[in-house]
């Protein structure tokens, strides 16, 4: 499973990413699983790869916030985000060399960061990536780990995915404790705007996270040990946590966001 919907996709190139040296001090203990080894060491190196890589989206989101006029606090507070993710690549790694495995592999170089200079102010276009990031990704993050961590049993590899699930807390929620702020200052045009937005957000969001949560993915019931789950589960509980918590909420100050769910396939309606 992969947490996150922000990778960037098509990449031409890659950079080698070497977390080892920093994941073998972190080690945790794990269980001898012997028959899900080789399919927890891959889940947990892709984890590796998307939390290390999506420190790069913390940090052109606080460019942006920065050029934007958002108070210096604010800008240091996202600016940390982006510490945080790449320590959760740091403990995805610890999992996979406590498993056997090499917290190595090749990472992508992606697209450049989206700033949508081109048909938004600078507050517009922050608070697009803003959703993108805080609201949409982060949100779902926090209701798959959260499941994972629930089903999981006490250990250290639950107290590893504790400290991760606790800063994906802390990053979806300053979305939308950002969104309160604002919503008040934003007017209807804007509003309409980010709806539209929306539309592009909302498949990306959903094309990366079905193909990192393939329905053909049944691990047997002691998976659950190394956080290896069911596909289809997790596709349910992304599309409730979209439709259920996600479109409200934006649709509570006036961005019209189940109309951009509807629409991001060109007019389909609701999962």
């Amino acid at each position: 499973m992969t947490w996150h919907g922000r990778p960037s996709r098509g990449p031409s190139a890659s950079v080698r990413l070497d977390l080892r040296e920093p994941a073998r001090r972190a080690r945790p203990a794990v269980p001898h699983l012997p028959h899900l080894t080789a399919s927890a060491i891959a889940t947990w190196r892709a984890r590796m790869l998307n939390e290390h890589g999506s420190a790069r989206v913390f940090e052109g989101l606080a460019r942006q916030f920065e050029g934007a006029g958002f108070e210096a606090h604010l800008v240091e507070e996202v600016r940390g985000f982006a510490d945080e993710e790449r320590r959760h690549g740091v403990l995805c790694g610890a999992v996979v060399e406590a498993l056997g495995g090499e917290a190595l592999t090749e990472a992508p170089v992606g697209e450049a960061y989206p700033e949508h200079a081109d048909d938004a102010t600078p507050l517009e276009s922050a608070l697009r990536n803003m959703l993108s990031i805080c609201c949409l990704s982060e949100t779902v993050a926090v209701a798959l780990i959260g499941a994972e961590r629930i089903e999981m049993p006490a250990g250290e590899l639950r107290d590893l995915l504790t400290q991760i699930y606790a800063d994906e807390v802390g990053h979806s929620r300053f979305g939308w404790r950002m969104l309160d702020a604002l919503s008040q200052r934003l007017d209807d045009e804007i509003k309409e705007r980010l709806g539209d937005y929306l539309e592009v957000a909302f498949a990306h969001l959903e094309e990366h996270e079905l193909a990192h949560l393939p329905e053909g993915s049944l691990p047997p019931p002691e998976g659950v040990v190394y956080g290896l789950c069911s596909g289809p589960d997790a596709r349910g509980l992304f599309f409730d946590t979209v439709e259920q918590v996600i479109v409200p909420g934006l649709e509570r100050h006036g961005i019209p966001a189940r109309r951009a769910w509807m629409r991001r396939h060109g007019g389909a309606g609701l999962s």
